[in-house]
């Protein structure tokens, strides 16, 4: 190209991006003035099911009157806490039981898919591989009629678009092939090795029934510990990814263990697995479970939303700090020693507004022997059910004697620890005297521990949105 064509395609460019500028600031209404970027979407709030609304405000935390245990930790403090979304009640044996069936579930699928891709390395042909046997429970190819430019590139760089950590690398698997759990009807020897990996070992087989292996249901994730990374100095965001295995069943056998001198069998056997306690609070789960069971919660809406191709992601779910706990079991009543707001725990007609122990030895004379369903008794000025009594609730608060003391007065008070195994639990349950179901009243499990009188509720983060 000749010096005198470069000096005139120059011109022309020059002239073109003139008439850009000119044509850009003659269409703007904005008459030069800065307004803000303007969303082209309306935005509003979805409302959790299961959930409440639980409003921003102030609140005494801890006791105003004298704690006989002497703890320091009630000292009363004020506190600020911010807008969140809490279930209405306890997550109960139904909802727990859907996460339980989705890990066992998600791991069959994927060995399955995984012993189909097997065969078909066997195979002269690839295309020869048919819908029958295992092969009906292939990884599902991505259909890329409409993809746009970058899942493309995704899927032609990296095979998938999803986790390229995960077992299935990113692709998806077959969920509209049923699986075929009666043994009698295991589709071929290929079917057959892959679900035979998942009972029990024969030798652990009596009266020749053999039972499928729960802790091999394990759910695997990983999350960002933002706090860690904004309080650290060095370090790149890989090295604050952090990595969870966790075991998803419920220790059944708590009915057993917590109690060494009570004929429990009956409710052991039938507790989690049997219908009539569907709506009964979960129990025998681990601090551990519970934050696996939020991140579930939470990946189970993304992923929804990403079906209907909306970008948003939902704040995730989580375990309540024990401020947000506190407040929320309060009901509105600032300074109300039960979550009903009166000293008492009987009604002025006699009776009993919660489930706990209530006379020595005598577990039954408010109505029920261990835990009740979700929805028993009257809810609190928020519209939430048992934030006394029933069952105990993990928080994500680590325990210390000096909260008060340490985090005193504030806005969102926490303290977090990862280092500290020990996590508040709040509200007493079906075993407790009525001390423990003070909503000021605080006390601790190890993070690892599994009680028959202990559950947990979620919470979610709700934009602020200030009233003019």
């Amino acid at each position: 190209m000749n010096f005198e064509r470069r000096k005139e395609m120059m011109r022309k460019w020059r002239f073109y991006g003139l008439l850009i500028l000119v044509a850009y600031s003659c269409g703007s209404n904005d008459r030069g003035e800065v307004l803000g970027v303007k969303s082209s979407k309306k935005w509003f709030v979805e409302k959790p099911f299961g959930m409440v609304k639980i409003p921003a405000g102030t609140f005494t935390m801890g006791s105003a009157e004298e704690d006989p245990f002497g703890d320091i930790g009630t000292r009363p403090k004020t506190t600020t806490v911010h807008s969140f979304y809490m279930d209405d009640t306890e997550i109960t044996n139904s909802e727990y039981k859907e996460f339980v069936h989705w890990v066992r579930d998600s791991i069959v699928r994927t060995k399955l898919a995984i012993a189909a891709e097997d065969m078909s390395y066997f195979l002269d042909d690839p295309e020869e591989a048919t819908d029958e046997g295992v092969f009906r429970y292939e990884f599902v190819e991505r259909d890329t009629t409409n993809s746009n430019e970058y899942e493309l590139y995704m899927i032609e760089n990296y095979g998938g678009i999803g986790d390229l950590n995960s077992l299935t690398e990113g692709r998806s698997l077959n969920w509209q092939e049923p699986i075929v759990w009666r043994q009698e009807d295991y589709l071929d020897a290929q079917y057959t090795e892959v679900m035979d990996s998942l009972y029990i070992p024969l030798e652990d087989v009596f009266e020749g029934e053999r039972f499928l292996d729960v802790k091999k249901w394990r759910y695997a994730y990983s999350y960002y510990d933002k706090e860690a990374a904004v309080r650290s100095v060095d370090g790149t965001r890989k090295d604050f990814i952090k990595y969870e295995d966790v075991a998803v069943y419920p220790d059944t056998a708590v009915w057993i263990k917590d109690f060494s001198y009570s004929y429990n069998d009956p409710i052991h056997d039938d507790y989690f697995w049997h219908q009539a306690y569907q709506e009964y609070p979960v129990v025998g789960v681990s601090w551990y479970q519970a934050r696996a069971f939020c991140h579930w919660k939470t990946k189970m809406k993304n992923d929804y939303l990403r079906s209907r191709k909306q970008p948003e992601k939902v704040p995730s779910f989580r375990l309540p700090t024990e401020a947000e706990w506190e407040y929320a079991a309060r009901g509105g009543i600032d300074g109300a020693t039960y979550p009903w707001g009166g000293p008492h725990t009987t009604s002025d007609r006699g009776c009993f507004l919660a489930n706990f122990k209530p006379v020595r030895g005598n577990y039954a004379v408010d109505g029920a022997l261990y835990t009740v369903e979700a929805y028993s008794y009257n809810p609190n000025g928020y519209g939430l059910y048992n934030m006394s009594g029933n069952v105990s609730e993990w928080t994500k608060t680590a325990y210390n004697t000096g909260f008060n003391t340490l985090a005193s007065g504030g806005i969102n008070t926490r303290i977090t620890d990862e280092e500290n195994p020990r996590k508040v639990i709040r509200g007493g349950s079906w075993k407790d005297i009525a001390y423990f179901l003070q909503v000021s009243t605080r006390d601790y499990e190890y993070v690892d521990s599994v009680r028959s009188y202990i559950g947990f509720r979620t919470v979610q983060d709700y934009p602020e949105i200030s009233k003019k």
